[in-house]
């Protein structure tokens, strides 16, 4: 009976380490799975601004450049307006990006992609509804709440008066301060429709943390 006692407690100690080092596995795992996915999206947001400043300044270069007058030719002039600057083509996990959200109180700096789906706001903010990034009215931002500090993880901890900035693909990064946060239902959508007086305005939605409601900011152009 002694030898059967010292047995099972063995195995009992066993199983306890595997489980102690499963745990472990998946806790380094998730950080450094999480770790990657903030530098991954930092990345992005650098590879974007640094494309749309080279297309801004493009055009300025060949507008500056004197070159002597051909005999018998009609030189046509070089066009340096915005309908004619190269959009960008960045892409992030497969999908168009189409701006950058850096939110200095939380340390969110992530790329926004076109399409909301389960991967793209997996992995980055995405456009829900609105007339676009920086554009006059309600542009909706979507991201998931992982509850462990990425991406729209700490917006709860956003108050009004907090700064969020929007880069587009035409170069422009528009500061907007938060007037509004409050927790909704999940199928209230009424706040994507509001007026916004002729104004630039960008609201943040994601789950709470029970993933039962929505949180849901307001902010606009400061």
């Amino acid at each position: 009976m002694k030898k059967k006692g010292i047995t099972f407690f063995n195995i009992i100690i066993i199983i306890s380490v595997i489980a102690l080092v499963i745990a472990v596995g998946y806790g380094l795992y998730y950080y450094i799975s999480n770790y990657i996915a903030v530098k991954e999206a930092e990345e992005a947001v650098d590879t974007f601004e640094q494309e749309v400043i080279n297309q801004i300044e493009e055009p300025l270069i060949q507008e500056n450049i004197i070159e002597e007058p051909i005999a018998n030719t009609v030189q046509e002039p070089v066009k340096t307006n915005n309908s004619t600057q190269k959009k960008t083509t960045t892409t992030y996990k497969k999908y168009k990006m189409i701006g950058t959200i850096q939110i200095p109180k939380t340390k969110v700096k992530a790329p926004i992609v076109d399409k909301v789906t389960v991967q793209s706001i997996s992995a980055a903010a995405a456009v829900l509804y609105g007339p676009g990034l920086n554009e006059i009215g309600n542009t909706v931002l979507v991201a998931h709440n992982y509850r462990n500090g990425t991406f729209f993880s700490n917006n709860k901890k956003l108050v009004v008066g907090d700064k969020i900035y929007i880069t587009d693909t035409q170069g422009r990064k528009i500061e907007y301060m938060i007037y509004k946060s409050y927790i909704t239902g999940d199928m209230n959508f009424s706040y994507a429709t509001r007026d916004t007086g002729g104004k630039r305005e960008i609201s943040l939605s994601t789950c709470t943390t029970d993933a039962s409601k929505r949180l849901v900011i307001w902010a606009k152009e400061s």
